[in-house]
Formats: structure tokens, sequence, C-alpha cells
């Protein structure tokens, strides 16, 4: 017992310098909560931390998040080494950047959700993918992809409207009709609005 309490006073210290935006009372609680979720867990990562559809009920009852391609995005880019399963660690400090993160961390979390294929540029394919599954379905006499490139074609204007994506263009022209991070931080620093331009990737403010 007194290695272990040694064990959470370690781990809370740790988690509390690289976390940053949480207090020592706000990570022990959040390691609290953890431990919770992992006993409730039937998984084979049992011990080690939680599987993509636990984190997924577990943002969408705690933060209403619904979207399933959100989510999984949001899962990958917590799973940091890639292992299938989150760990205490990566959970606060997944959690520092999605509640309370600078807008820096928040604008390279969401265009990391918006890049798919993590290539370091969302392209227009990917701009339509996501907004295919965050807009509501359309009437059934509407042609629903339309209506979505048409919104894709709006968001790229009106980031070109910011002197952002035109000259990214005349720049680059082998990413013809893709953003690059440089684009997207420009784009959102002129309209903060824009950092969820393809899609709900952070919590309600509530």
């Amino acid at each position: 017992a007194a290695m272990s309490r040694k064990g959470m006073k370690l781990l809370v210290d740790s988690l509390t310098r690289s976390a940053k935006h949480f207090n020592k009372s706000e990570v022990e609680c959040l390691i609290n909560l953890f431990n919770t979720i992992v006993a409730r867990a039937s998984s084979q990562f049992a011990g080690a931390g939680f599987d993509r559809t636990v984190f997924r009920d577990t943002l969408h009852s705690a933060f209403g998040m619904t979207d399933e391609v959100v989510l999984d995005r949001v899962f990958s880019i917590f799973d940091r080494e890639n292992t299938g399963c989150i760990s205490v660690v990566e959970w606060v400090e997944g959690l520092a950047v999605l509640l309370r993160g600078t807008l820096e961390e928040k604008m390279k979390y969401c265009f990391a959700i918006y890049d798919l294929n993590g290539d370091g540029y969302i392209s227009k394919e990917e701009m339509f993918q996501m907004l295919k599954n965050s807009l509501l379905i359309q009437a059934a006499d509407e042609e629903p992809d339309e209506g979505i490139r048409d919104l894709v074609d709006i968001a790229l204007k009106k980031m070109a409207s910011t002197y952002l994506f035109v000259p990214f263009l005349l720049q680059d022209y082998d990413h013809d009709g893709k953003l690059s991070f440089a684009d997207f931080e420009r784009a959102v620093r002129e309209e903060t609005l824009l950092l969820e331009a393809f899609g709900p990737c952070l919590p309600d403010i509530k």
C-alpha cells in the first residue's frame, strides 16, 4: 500500500508537469476516473488501459461527442504509442489538450483530426469526408454529395478570403486543393470559428 501511494504520487507529479493544464488534485481525479473506467471494462487491455470502444463510449457520455469518424480520429491522436489502448499518461495528457489546450494546441489537434491520412495536408476529399459525416441527412430529392462539395468550395473560398489559400496554391502546385498546417493556422488566427471548419471535434464549452 505504501508503494502504491508512492507510485501514485510520482505519477501525479509527473503528469502535472507534462499535462500542464491540470493541477495535482485534478490529475489525481483523472487517474482515479481512468482506473474506474478500466475496472468496468472487460477488455484485453485490462490493467494497462482501455480500447477504442470504451474510449468512444466515454467521450460520448462525458462530452456528447457522437461523430464516429471524429471519435476514431480522437482515439488515434490520444493513442500516441499506436498500441490500440489508451494508457493513463495518454488519457491525462490528451484530455489536457482536449479540455484546456491553448489555441496553438487545439489548432494542431483539430488539424490532425481532419488530416485523415496523416500526410500533413487537408485535401478536398478529406474535407468532403469530414463534412459528409457531420452534416444532417438532406431531403430525399436533394443530392447530398453535391451539397457537401459546394460546402467544401465555400470553405476553401473562406480560407482564400483571408489571403491564405490562394498564395499557397500559387507556390505549390503539387498540393493543389490542399491546406497545409500553416494555411490552417493563419486562417484560424484570423477567424477562430474556422478551428472546427470541417466538423465538431472539441467538446461543447459547457
